[in-house]
C-alpha cells in the first residue's frame, strides 16, 4: 500500500499536536483540505485511524502503528535526500590548491579531510607540482593556494607564512643496518639498494636533482612506486632504504630513522597564496586554517 509523504507528515503533525485544526496549521494547509486527507487516509487504510472528540483528536490503536511507522519513512527519506544531496547540488564554489610530494603524503590529505566534511557546499581541485611550478601557477592567479619548499621558493614575490618542518631522513627496517646510526650521507645511503617513488613524482625530483649536483655513487632502486606509504611499507619489510620527509614515519615503529647530513636535505614547508587569491574569501580563509592545522599535527 502506497502513502502520499505529505500525508503522512500531515497525520504525524495531527498526532503531535491533538488538533486537525493545529495540525493544518503546521503543515500550512486549509481545515477543509486537511480534513480531505485524514479522511482519504483512513479509507485507504480500511479502518479509522483518530479517535475524535470535543477536546481534540488522538490515534487508535492502528493510527499509533501507522505514526510510528511513519516516522520511520520520513527518517529514512531524509537520510535519502541527504545521501544524494552532494551529488545534485550545484557546488557553492570551487578552490585551487596545490602541494609537492611531502606535503601530499599526510598534510593535505588530513587538511582535506576536515575541510571538506565542514564545508559540504564547497570543491577543491588538487594537483602535485614541483615548487618551481606551483610559484608560476600561483603567481599567474592560476590557483588559490600552495604549500611550497622554502629553499626552492626563494624570494618568489607571493604571500607566505611559514607551516612546518619538511625536512628529509634515511629509513631502514627496524633492527637492520641503520640500527645505532644517528647521520649518514647521501653518499652512505646510495651504496645501499634503495625503494623510491616514481620518477614523475615532485619529491623524488627534489631527491635525485639534489643529490645528483654532488656525485657519488649512481644509487639502485630496487623498485619505484606510486606513494610514500607504500614505500615505508617496503623499507619496513627490508626490501631496502628510503628517503622519505621525516613527518612521513613519526609514528612509525616498524623503521629506523637516521638524520641525513646533506644540506640540501634540510627544508621548511610555506604556505603561499595565490596572486588573485581573494584574502577575504571565508572559503579560502578557512582552507588555509585546516592546513595549518594538519601541518601542526604532522610533526
Amino acid at each position: 500500500m502506497h502513502y502520499d509523504l505529505v500525508d503522512l507528515r500531515l497525520f504525524l503533525a495531527i498526532v503531535t499536536e491533538g488538533s486537525i485544526t493545529a495540525g493544518a496549521r503546521r503543515m500550512h494547509l486549509s481545515l477543509p483540505s486537511a480534513s480531505a486527507r485524514v479522511r482519504a487516509l483512513e479509507h485507504q487504510a480500511g479502518l479509522p485511524l483518530l479517535i475524535r472528540g470535543r477536546r481534540g483528536v488522538r490515534a487508535t490503536p492502528a493510527g499509533t502503528t501507522l505514526a510510528r511507522h511513519a516516522r520511520e519513512v520520513l527518517r529514512h527519506t531524509a537520510r535519502l535526500d541527504s545521501a544524494l544531496a552532494g551529488y545534485t547540488r550545484s557546488p557553492e564554489a570551487s578552490l585551487t590548491l596545490l602541494g609537492g610530494g611531502g606535503a601530499m603524503h599526510r598534510i593535505i590529505p588530513q587538511a582535506l579531510i576536515t575541510f571538506l566534511r565542514a564545508e559540504p557546499g564547497i570543491d577543491v581541485v588538487v594537483a602535485e607540482r614541483r615548487t618551481p611550478e606551483m610559484v608560476r601557477i600561483l603567481t599567474d592567479g592560476a590557483a588559490d593556494l600552495g604549500v611550497v619548499i622554502d629553499n626552492e621558493a626563494g624570494d618568489c614575490g607571493l604571500e607566505v607564512e611559514p607551516l612546518c618542518d619538511g625536512s628529509l631522513v634515511v629509513i631502514g627496517q627496524a633492527g637492520g643496518i641503520l640500527t645505532g646510526r644517528t647521520t649518514l650521507t647521501y653518499r652512505e645511503v646510495a651504496e645501499h639498494p634503495l625503494a623510491g617513488l616514481d620518477t614523475g613524482s615532485s619529491l623524488q625530483q627534489w631527491i635525485e636533482q639534489n643529490a645528483g649536483v654532488h656525485g657519488g655513487p649512481l644509487p639502485r632502486y630496487r623498485t619505484r612506486v606510486a606513494n610514500l606509504t607504500t614505500v615505508i611499507t617496503l623499507v619496513s619489510a627490508g626490501v631496502g632504504l628510503a628517503i622519505v620527509p621525516r613527518n612521513a614515519v613519526v609514528a612509525d615503529r616498524s623503521v629506523e630513522v637516521c638524520e641525513l647530513s646533506d644540506a640540501w636535505s634540510r627544508r621548511h614547508h610555506l604556505l603561499a597564496w595565490g596572486a588573485k587569491a581573494r584574502t577575504s574569501s571565508t572559503a579560502l580563509a578557512a582552507l588555509a586554517d585546516h592546513i595549518r592545522r594538519a601541518a601542526a599535527h604532522a610533526h
